[in-house]
This record gives C-alpha cells, sequence and structure tokens, in this order.
C-alpha cells in the first residue's frame, strides 16, 4: 500500500510538472497578462486533464454509460495531444536560442549607421553673463533584457515556436485518431509449420486482437472489422483477447455484429486481461451466444490437421482462472502440430514447454502511441511480428482498437491474415 501511494505521489507530480510546462510555453509566454486568451488558456489547462482523470476512472466507479462516453473524446484525446505537444515543445527548446540569435543578427543588421557629428563651433561668452542652469543628469540607459525590441522578440519566439509545437501535436493526433476510426487494415503473415499435414498447406486464420468497445469505439467499429475479415475469406478466425472496455449490459449492441462473421471451421474466442475488468464471465457468454467458441483452457481438433488450443489471460489468475497450460495442452498428440491462443506474448515460455508450433497473441498494440513501442519492449517478448523461441514461433497482432486515446501513431492497427505452409508441400 506505502509503494502504491508513493507511485502515485510520483505520477500525480509528473503530470503537474508536465502541465506546467505546457501552461508556461503555450499559454503564459504567448499572452499578455490579465487578457481572455490567457484566461481562456488557463482554464483549458485545468479541466482538460480533470476529464482525462474522469475518462479514465469513470468505468470502473460504474458511473452511467453516457457520462462516460461524454467525457472519454475530450478526456483521452487530451492525453494524447499532451504527450505530443510536450514532445515537440521539448524539440522548441533547442530551436528557441538559434531563433534569438537570428533575430539578433537581422536588427543589427538592419540598424542605421550612426551619422558623423561635426564639432561645435565656439560661441563668444560675455564677460558678466550669468551661468546656464545645469542639464538634469541622464537616466541611467534600461536594461537590455526589459528594452521592448527584447520583449517584442521574446514574444514572437515565443509564438512560432508554441504555435509549431501545437500544430505539429495536433496534426499528429488528427492523423492518428484517422487510422483508428477508417478501421485496421489487412496484413498478410506467412507462417511455415513442419508439423502441418500438405492438406493444411495455405490453411488461412484471421486474427484480430485489441478490438476494445467501449466509449468511444462502438457498433460501427465492430461492423468495419467483421466486413473486413469476411472480405478475405478466412479458413477460422481467432479473436485474441480484450474484445471490450465496459459491461455487457452497456456494450452487449456493439458486439452484435461479431455473430455475422463468417470461416470454414468457425470463429474462436480467448479473454483478455481487459475482459476482466469488464465481467468476463458474462463476456464469454455473450460471445457464445454470437457464435463464437470461447476456448478457456481448452482444445479442438481442426479438421485441416491441427490442434488449435486457447487459454484464458493471466489476469483471470486474481479470480482463480488464469491459464492452465496442463490442461489445454497437456494430454495432446505431440506429433500434431499445435497452434495456441493466448492474448499475452510473455506466455510464450510456457507454450515452449508444452511443445506449441505457434502462439497468436496481441494485448501490446504494438506501442500504440511512440515512442511507447519502447515501454513495450520492456514488458513483451515481442511487441509486434513474428520471431521464433525454441521450437514455437510467435506472432503478436498490433490489434485492431486502441485502448484509452482513439490514436496511433507509429503503429497502425491491423487484422492479420496468417496463412500456414506446410514443409511437405
Amino acid at each position: 500500500m506505502v509503494v502504491f501511494l508513493l507511485v502515485l505521489i510520483v505520477v500525480l507530480a509528473l503530470l503537474g510538472a508536465v502541465h506546467w510546462y505546457v501552461w508556461r510555453r503555450l499559454v503564459r509566454d504567448v499572452t499578455t497578462r490579465g487578457s481572455l486568451p490567457r484566461r481562456l488558456g488557463t482554464a483549458a489547462v485545468v479541466v482538460l486533464p480533470l476529464l482525462s482523470f474522469a475518462a479514465l476512472s469513470s468505468s470502473r466507479a460504474g458511473a452511467p454509460f453516457v457520462l462516460q462516453q461524454v467525457v472519454a473524446w475530450p478526456g483521452f484525446l487530451w492525453l494524447a495531444l499532451l504527450l505530443y505537444v510536450t514532445l515537440a515543445l521539448a524539440v522548441g527548446e533547442a530551436v528557441r536560442p538559434l531563433l534569438f540569435r537570428w533575430l539578433d543578427r537581422r536588427a543589427r543588421a538592419e540598424a542605421p549607421a550612426a551619422a558623423p557629428v561635426a564639432a561645435p563651433v565656439p560661441v563668444p561668452v560675455p564677460e558678466h553673463a550669468p551661468a546656464a542652469p545645469e542639464e538634469p543628469a541622464e537616466a541611467a540607459p534600461r536594461s537590455a533584457d526589459t528594452t521592448p525590441a527584447e520583449v517584442s522578440r521574446r514574444l514572437f519566439v515565443s509564438r512560432v515556436v508554441g504555435g509549431a509545437a501545437a500544430a505539429a501535436a495536433v496534426g499528429t493526433v488528427g492523423y492518428g485518431t484517422y487510422g483508428v476510426l477508417r478501421g485496421p487494415r489487412v496484413k498478410r503473415v506467412t507462417v511455415p509449420l513442419a508439423k502441418i499435414p500438405r492438406a493444411a498447406h495455405g490453411y488461412r486464420i484471421a486474427v484480430v486482437s485489441d478490438i476494445h468497445l467501449g466509449p468511444i469505439l462502438g457498433r460501427a467499429h465492430t461492423q468495419r472489422i467483421v466486413d473486413t475479415i469476411n472480405s478475405t475469406q478466412p479458413d477460422l478466425i481467432a479473436i485474441v483477447g480484450d474484445l471490450v472496455d465496459g459491461t455487457v449490459e452497456n456494450l452487449g449492441s456493439a458486439a452484435e455484429p461479431l455473430a455475422r462473421l463468417r470461416a470454414r471451421h468457425g470463429s474462436f474466442f480467448v479473454t483478455g486481461n481487459h475482459e476482466y475488468f469488464s465481467g468476463a464471465d458474462a463476456w464469454v457468454d455473450h460471445v457464445r451466444e454470437l457464435g463464437l467458441r470461447p476456448l478457456r483452457n481448452d482444445r479442438v481438433e481442426v479438421a485441416a490437421g491441427f490442434d488449435l488450443a486457447g487459454v484464458d489471460d493471466i489476469a483471470g489468475e486474481s479470480e482463480g482462472q488464469g491459464p492452465d497450460f496442463g490442461r489445454a495442452l497437456g494430454d495432446r498428440d505431440r506429433a500434431r502440430a499445435a497452434v495456441l491462443l493466448a492474448h499475452q506474448p510473455i506466455v510464450v515460455h510456457d507454450a515452449v514447454r508444452h511443445g506449441v508450433d505457434l502462439q497468436l497473441s496481441g494485448h501490446t498494440h504494438g506501442g500504440q502511441l511512440w515512442p511507447g513501442n519502447y515501454l513495450a519492449e520492456l514488458a513483451n517478448p515481442t511487441v509486434a511480428g513474428l520471431e521464433r523461441y525454441g521450437d514455437t514461433q510467435l506472432y503478436v497482432s498490433r490489434g485492431a482498437g486502441a485502448w484509452g486515446p482513439p490514436v496511433r501513431v507509429g503503429a497502425p492497427s491491423d487484422i492479420t491474415i496468417v496463412e500456414l505452409a506446410s514443409k511437405q508441400a
């Protein structure tokens, strides 16, 4: 508990410092004291983080779904904007002195040359003329830091750098949002497996993960995914976790288009960590009603000649569920190829020990927001793509949706068609 509180204090202090820095560069440095733009900017820097906190906490707090939808868009988008405007302003710190030097050189070059002053002509003074009154001493020159020209240059530089940073952040987040809302693109990967028979050569599995239905991504998002998958005419469909961010009561209708998925050997589902935040058992029952087959530490023999297994996500361990590899894979015929559906890539080492040939996972989102991929690499053996671990190959999808901000930067969403290749072919 003490550690949690310390971490929370550090996180809040860091967020406070970041917001103060953004306010300073985007509000204080570019506006005049008491002006309407400064008041509005200050209010925004106070209100937006509160909306972000509400967006993050409203679902778990059991807030009405309508309220979750109201705070989700501004709250989550601000988190993405905060990230990229902070990065852009940090880059701008290196640009600011260069702009100052350029303006100083330009000012010196444009200053008129001083005209030569002629020597004064002496004027005779009468012997008894009254003495001239003394001139008052000239006031000391103002500091260079406070001259109107310097103030003007500082304001110009702050507005240029701040405006460029804001434009870069808005453009990045806008394009990343468009990428999520237009729906995932199809990616194709060929995976050779030594144990699958010649008859299974070219067998196609549509892998989709991290759909993340919630206050932002709803029924239309599901329909786009279903249409995209069906257009590829796969032999089998695998949904590998994190389907939802919310309860069946709020999102059941958003998931209904999944009933229209079509594949020769059916559609299968395994839980992700977010199902355990949303009522995993209720969602398993709901997807079963929609025609998907949940694999909860279970496996089936696919007619093409390999075993398809699925395990619960490790987040289920807190509810006494979790992955059970012995139950899913322990008594199978190891002469047959085994394909495992597991939400998190980190369980690949268990897959290796149980002789899995191919594990299909998601969870990482490919980092979702650059440079988040570097953080994802610290917690996952593979962030995206196909890699080998011993005799087991691991494929990690970037996912079809987005968690939190409906934004992806440097990690486009995908639905992957994994085509199995028989070495006997």
